[in-house]
């Protein structure tokens, strides 16, 4: 305490007074001649922990989601077909007429209704239906299919019911009635299968 007045003591009479310097400052010369060896700093010795970095082996927790598919034999409709006799020469070979879309919020059925056949064009008819129970924030594929034993023709597909807002959808053109496919397509096509 008592160096803390001394302070303010010391600087309340710098403030108060008029000091004014009347010469200058000089240093007095020295000479001096010094022998010197040099001189060493001190060196440490640290030990500190020794650092690995690798990878290890822990059993964890993760999401997986498995999705098996198994082959189970099922009946599947069988449409053999015979050209009329200007191209009943053509060689025939089975292939598989299918259907899938890819539907959101609610599960979704669909199903081959009919195919339709004129010269070497075939249509074939599915029908797409919205269903009750719901599948949340997910998206699933629902499909139907059909073997054909026919010589190599134009296909076209067809579904009614609503189109299902994904891109995966956008190989199909979709009708609301069965009446306006029919207005579509026309009444020339034969009826060749239905469901």
């Amino acid at each position: 305490m008592k160096k803390l007045m001394m302070t303010v003591l010391a600087a309340t009479v710098f403030y108060s007074c008029d000091i004014d310097q009347t010469k200058k400052t000089k240093l007095p010369e020295v000479e001096i001649d010094v022998d010197t060896a040099s001189g060493q700093l001190p060196s440490f010795d640290v030990d500190w922990a020794d650092v690995n970095v690798g990878t290890t082996t822990k059993m964890v927790k993760i999401p997986k989601v498995v999705i098996v598919m198994e082959e189970t034999e099922v009946e599947v409709p069988y449409v053999d077909v015979d050209m009329p006799n200007e191209n009943g020469d053509m060689e025939k070979e089975e292939q598989t007429l299918m259907v899938e879309v890819e539907v959101t919020d609610k599960e979704h059925a669909i199903a081959i209704k009919e195919i339709r056949a004129m010269n070497n064009n075939l249509v074939v008819v599915s029908m797409l239906e919205e269903m009750s129970q719901s599948i949340g924030d997910k998206k699933m594929r629902v499909s139907d299919q059909i073997t054909l034993n026919a010589p190599d023709l134009n296909v076209k597909y067809y579904i009614i019911g609503e189109k299902p807002n994904r891109v995966f959808n956008g190989k199909y053109k979709y009708f609301k009635t069965m009446d306006a496919l029919n207005e579509k397509v026309g009444s020339d096509y034969q009826v060749i299968y239905k469901k």
